[in-house]
């Protein structure tokens, strides 16, 4: 009883294969779950999450349906059924030959088309180049004809293919105008104007889903628990086949066990590998949203001596203004949380109420420059800081978790101090009741 090396050898690499497919469907289902989704007036650079509606200022429309959408792809189908001749021996050596029909569907026509467009939500909307991305659109379109009728040959080619039964399968799908939409991307700068566009980066993730985000995020887990089971049974059955018609031996079982043993601890291990570089990751993630905060408070930061200057001149005489510029100095020395110093609070709201309440702030044109562009700063700096805050509790439920908290603790991992400061407003959102 020998074994043919062809059989572990192929399970081996089967086993690998599914090894690396399950580990990279389970690192891009952790990188999801732990993406909170942004606004699109917080959208800054990097990788980021959107949900909003698909739109456009002049839509696409799709050829089969005639839908007003962004993106769309369609395809014909015609059924044939065949018949062939074919040989085969039978169980006493003879050679015989039997008819056999077959039946299936062959593609022929196709295409589609897609624009650059808006993800919009309730905060603003950001610019969207599809290029590159996964997109999982809606079905809009299935209709099956025979020859005859109008379809057939309206939307479909002219000739037939070989054995035909007169058959057509008319296919589209599509993301409609004003659908909801999943969007995952990197962020950049815009070349034409001051914001922000979503596309395909190098080695991220980019998807444009209909489907949601629970959708996509169940798929990734079931892809992977699939890849997992696949690869525990690729390297057993390979050793099991390798014996080929001959006895197996005794042993077979044990070998077997061994194997999928195998698979196992280096999965194992693998595996702590990908969570150890998922949490490392995860903690970039968290520095780089405080990062975002810092630009929005530096921008800040630059904004209050000339607006503490302008009022410096009325306050001498009213106790009021006095304590709006206490306030506004406190911020020019405020502190990153968890750090000595006084914490950062929003002031727009109390330097607007003193606008109102002196009229001859709202006469000079540089102060209400000022006043307007520290509103929107501070805005910004409420959304940047919910992204900050959602992706540091994040971090923080991911190293109570176990086994994450096993590998945070050999990294000596520790969570990411939350900014608590709930004065920053964001901008209004109108509100329209048809």
């Amino acid at each position: 009883m020998t074994m043919h090396p062809a059989g572990p050898v192929i399970g081996a690499g089967v086993t690998l294969f599914f090894l690396w497919f399950s580990l990279r469907q389970r690192r891009r289902h952790r990188l999801l779950n732990d993406m909170p989704t942004s606004k699109a007036q917080g959208v800054f650079i990097g990788l980021v999450e959107l949900k909003g509606t698909a739109e456009s200022g002049a839509p696409l429309t799709s050829y089969l349906a005639g839908q007003a959408c962004v993106h769309y792809t369609w395809q014909v189908q015609e059924h044939w059924r065949r018949t062939r001749i074919e040989t085969y021996t039978d169980s006493k050596g003879n050679r015989r030959t039997r008819t056999v029909t077959e039946t299936g569907w062959d593609t022929v026509a196709s295409g589609g088309e897609q624009q650059v467009f808006y993800v919009r939500d309730e905060t603003g909307e950001v610019l969207v180049r599809p290029d590159g991305a996964k997109i999982e659109p809606l079905p809009v379109f299935d209709q099956t004809v025979a020859r005859g009728e109008g379809l057939y040959y309206q939307k479909g080619p002219d000739g037939s293919v070989t054995g035909s039964t007169g058959m057509r399968r008319f296919l589209e799908e599509a993301i409609p105008l004003h659908a909801m939409l999943y969007a995952v991307g990197t962020a950049r700068e815009r070349v034409d104007v001051v914001a922000p566009e979503m596309v395909k980066g190098e080695g991220g993730e980019f998807i444009l889903s209909c489907r949601g985000e629970e959708a996509v995020t169940r798929g990734l887990a079931l892809g992977s628990w699939f890849a997992w089971f696949g690869g525990l049974l690729a390297m057993p059955a390979g050793i099991y086949l390798a014996y080929g018609d001959q006895q197996r031996p005794e042993s077979l079982p044990v070998l077997c066990a061994l194997a999928a043993a195998m698979f196992c601890a280096v999965w194992a291990v693998c595996w702590l590998w990908m969570v150890h570089d998922s949490l490392v990751g995860l903690r970039e993630r968290v520095r780089r949203g405080w990062s975002l905060i810092e630009v929005e408070l530096k921008r800040r930061h630059d904004l209050l001596p000339a607006i503490i200057a302008t009022l410096d001149g009325l306050s001498r005489h009213e106790a009021e203004l006095q304590r709006v510029v206490a306030a506004l100095r406190a911020q020019t020395e405020a502190t990153k949380p968890g750090l000595p110093g006084p914490e950062f609070t929003g002031v727009a709201v109390e330097l607007r109420a003193a606008v109102e309440r002196y009229p001859d702030l709202k006469a000079q044109s540089g102060f209400m420059a000022l006043h307007c562009e520290l509103i929107t700063t501070e805005q910004r700096i409420a959304l940047a800081r919910g992204y900050y805050n959602d992706i540091a509790t994040n971090y923080a439920t991911r190293l109570e978790r176990v086994p994450d908290c096993w590998v945070a603790r050999l990294r000596a991992l520790t969570p990411e101090p939350l900014l608590i400061a709930a004065e920053f407003e964001r901008a209004a959102v109108p509100v329209r009741l048809d």
